[in-house]
């Protein structure tokens, strides 16, 4: 029993060092002699410290900007880069904007199928024998400002694609050869009758009997020269205008024909607003 009891006191012992741990050891308390107060250099006490004023600027007041000097001032030469102004230009003369809106009073009252630009009159309804005839039928005296120099009678869907045609390819065909165009030598109109030329066909009526088609056999300038499609198809530089035009008009037109469709032909353009599944029929 003698052996026994030191060891349990030893081991009572370890077991208390090792509850309290390497954080459990005491700091070491200060002395009540050794606090230090560290106080900044130059700092003022605390009753000395006050709010500084900012101090005026002398005069006491603030100062404002003079204002500008409204006397007259007299320009400088100006500079050789600087834009140059030009005077307003006059206005008009009268009698010019009064021509101007009677031209246009008269283009009012002289246009058919609802366009200033296709200038007529309109007729009375067409009946005819055999299928013959033309509904809304109308005399056409000038497209596009382009004389015809037969007034043909025809229908406004006929018409208007003979206006198209003038503006969009005969005028710019021939440009400003012989000075322009002056006007449109007709050839053909409404007429009650079978179509011509070609095989098999003459037990058809022709677009003339319906008012649908016209016949152009020249292009007559201001020059007084006319292009004419009997002689000068094939000849130089006016038988490209030629070509061209024919190949304008296909479009505006469901069919058309010329020197290369047949012996019947060769003299003039066959233009008329015939539709087809296929598209515009153009030899």
């Amino acid at each position: 029993m003698t052996r026994v009891w030191p060891a349990a006191v030893l081991v009572l012992l370890a077991t208390s060092a090792l509850a309290q741990g390497p954080g459990a050891t005491l700091r070491p308390a200060l002395r009540p002699d050794s606090v230090v107060t560290i106080e900044e250099e130059g700092a003022a006490p605390p009753e000395e410290i006050v709010t500084i004023r900012p101090v005026l600027r002398p005069g006491g007041s603030i100062a404002v900007a003079e204002p500008p000097d409204d006397r007259d001032v007299t320009a400088g030469p100006a500079s050789p880069l600087a834009p140059q102004l030009t005077d307003r230009p006059a206005l008009r003369p009268a009698a010019i904007t009064q021509r101007a809106v009677r031209q246009q009073q008269e283009l009012a009252r002289g246009q058919i199928c609802g366009d200033p630009a296709i200038q007529g009159e309109e007729i009375a309804d067409i009946a005819g024998p055999g299928g013959c005839g033309v509904i809304g039928a109308v005399r056409v005296k000038s497209v596009a400002g382009i004389r015809l120099t037969e007034q043909p009678t025809i229908d406004c869907n006929t018409a208007k694609a003979l206006r198209r045609w003038v503006t969009d390819g005969i005028v710019p065909a021939v440009g400003d050869t012989g000075g322009g165009v002056a006007a449109l030598r007709v050839v053909g109109h409404y007429t009650c009758r079978n179509r011509v030329g070609g095989s098999a066909t003459n037990n058809k009526l022709s677009e003339h009997g319906r008012g649908r088609a016209v016949d152009i056999g020249g292009i007559q300038l201001k020059n007084g020269r006319e292009l004419t499609v009997a002689t000068d198809w094939n000849r130089g530089a006016a038988g490209r205008q030629l070509k061209a035009m024919w190949s304008a008009a296909c479009g505006p037109f469901g069919t058309v024909l010329g020197p290369g469709a047949n012996a019947a032909h060769h003299d003039h353009f066959h233009v008329d607003t015939a539709r087809y599944r296929s598209g515009s029929y153009c030899r």
